[in-house]
């Protein structure tokens, strides 16, 4: 099973030089290089040659993806061919409105996994078949597009697009893929990226994509396991191991019966925390490089 954190996928404008060589010591799980929204029209080619470019000589430990345009733009199949020939991880896609595009994005792809973004009425009602297309690896939540397209006027409890959350994290989890919360737009708005970034965790989703550096170190730590979460996982598997060694028929841990899938779930706990506490420490040296 892959375990690897991708708590945080920061968004990067590919036409912005400066963007893109501060994000390689920046403590982003994950890269996605955009050529969709942030990239005026005139620069498209530019910015197409700036992240094929960008990927070849990588973020380090980081994964790291290119946005394309979408079907029907001018630019969609340049870009997937550069995409296809570069060293990127894998491809977003954007408006993936059903198994139909999906399935032609993943022709187009090159063999590179690909990350659909779910941002129309018509892609949460086919969801369950997007996530189904082989080679299709996760969902990305596209909320802003579909509130407008909802004509929903969303508060901080997100109320209006739970239906939508959860319709992708459910279509994810029955396809074995992954699943990404849409972007926090309030820049600067600590407690409100909080808010949002506890409710995904809630929700179920794997990590958050982000628009701004300085929404990293929430979103990586909401989505980290915490010091009691481990601790709990470490008691919980112990006290099923020591059960078992006594030949008991039930395992109980602070007065609840423990049950085989508990413990896979806390084991999963467990490798994850380690692994974000490796990309942490990798993180450390290649800032102190830097500094050096």
């Amino acid at each position: 099973m892959d375990y690897r954190p991708r708590r945080t996928l920061l968004y990067l404008p590919a036409s912005n030089a400066r963007a893109i060589e501060k994000a390689r010591d920046l403590p982003a799980d994950v890269v996605m290089l955009d050529l969709e929204d942030a990239v005026a029209p005139d620069m498209k080619p530019a910015a197409r040659d700036a992240a094929v470019a960008a990927v070849v000589t990588g973020f380090g430990a980081r994964e790291a993806g290119i946005r394309v345009n979408g079907f029907g733009t001018p630019w969609v199949e340049a870009d997937f061919a550069a995409v296809a020939a570069s060293n990127a991880a894998f491809v977003v896609v954007p408006k993936v409105d059903g198994p139909e595009e999906a399935a032609r994005a993943v022709a187009l792809a090159g063999g590179k996994p690909v990350f659909a973004m779910v941002e129309t009425p018509r892609a949460v009602q086919r969801v369950d078949a997007i996530a189904d297309v082989p080679g299709v690896a996760a969902l990305v939540a596209g909320f802003a597009d579909l509130t407008k397209d909802l004509r929903a006027k969303p508060g901080p409890d997100r109320l209006p697009l739970i239906y939508a959350a959860s319709r992708i994290v459910l279509a994810a989890r029955a396809s074995g893929k992954l699943a990404f919360d849409g972007v926090f737009t309030g820049i600067g708005d600590e407690a409100g990226l909080a808010l949002e970034t506890r409710q995904a965790v809630e929700w179920g989703f794997d990590g958050k994509t982000c628009i701004h550096p300085g929404q990293l170190d929430t979103v990586n730590r909401l989505f980290a396991p915490s010091s009691e979460e481990v601790a709990h996982a470490k008691g919980l598997i112990d006290a099923h191991r020591l059960a078992m060694a006594e030949g008991k028929a039930v395992a109980t841990f602070k007065g609840k019966m423990v049950e085989v899938l508990h413990v896979l779930e806390a084991e999963r706990t467990l490798k994850i925390a380690e692994l974000v506490g490796e990309m942490g420490g990798l993180a450390a040296k290649v800032v102190e490089a830097a500094v050096e």
